[in-house]
């Protein structure tokens, strides 16, 4: 098994590179999807977060109101860090889980959006990073998302460098370019993706 780190800034287009790498075979863990599920009503994980932000975090149908929780705890580093302690222990566990269920010859990606802000390069046989430039990043939060621009940027802002994310990528894709391109490239990654998980270990 091969075991991928994929992560990209926001806007960076790493779902859609996520999607064309499923088309050629991986096996996709979504850090984003899981770490939603773990706070779906009736969790341990939703318990957890209702006892640390109180019950004005939940919607009228007991769910998580994420925008209201978003807004409480970004650009609050104690509370932003309170929510990762309960949320990240629970996604890196059923993530886990899900690696362990694939084949032994997988190739088994890893979307994990804060790889490079939660240092979590070595736990990853390759780290692919797309990457884009900041100007087409804040078109497509604008363009695309409907963000304002001072949204957009500070959302930006809170997330690693460009430079920081290329420092620990194993391969970079360029997302900067036409749809066509990029499948044509991840072809190639996916071809040596499955290169690596063929070659023996070292014991």
């Amino acid at each position: 098994m091969l075991t991928v780190g994929l992560t990209g800034g926001i806007g960076a287009g790493k779902s859609e590179v996520s999607r064309l790498l499923v088309e050629c075979g991986a096996v996709l863990i979504d850090a984003d999807r899981i770490a939603r599920e773990v706070v779906e009503p009736g969790t341990p994980g939703l318990a957890a977060v209702v006892q640390a932000f109180g019950e004005e975090i939940l919607a009228e149908d007991g769910s998580l109101d994420r925008p209201r929780l978003g807004a409480l705890v970004f650009g609050d580093p104690e509370k932003l860090a309170t929510l990762n302690s309960i949320v990240h222990p629970l996604v890196g566990a059923r993530s886990r889980e899900l690696e362990k269920a694939a084949s032994e010859d997988a190739v088994v990606v890893h979307d994990v959006p804060l790889l490079t802000e939660n240092g979590l390069a070595p736990l990853y046989d390759v780290v692919i990073v797309v990457d884009v430039s900041t100007r087409t990043q804040l078109d497509r939060l604008v363009r695309l998302r409907g963000m304002s621009e001072t949204d957009a940027r500070a959302r930006m802002a809170a997330q690693a460098t460009r430079e920081q994310r290329r420092a620990i990528a194993d391969v970079v894709i360029d997302n900067d370019v036409p749809l066509d391109a990029l499948d044509r490239r991840v072809k190639e990654v996916w071809a040596d993706l499955v290169r690596r998980a063929r070659e023996p270990r070292p014991e």
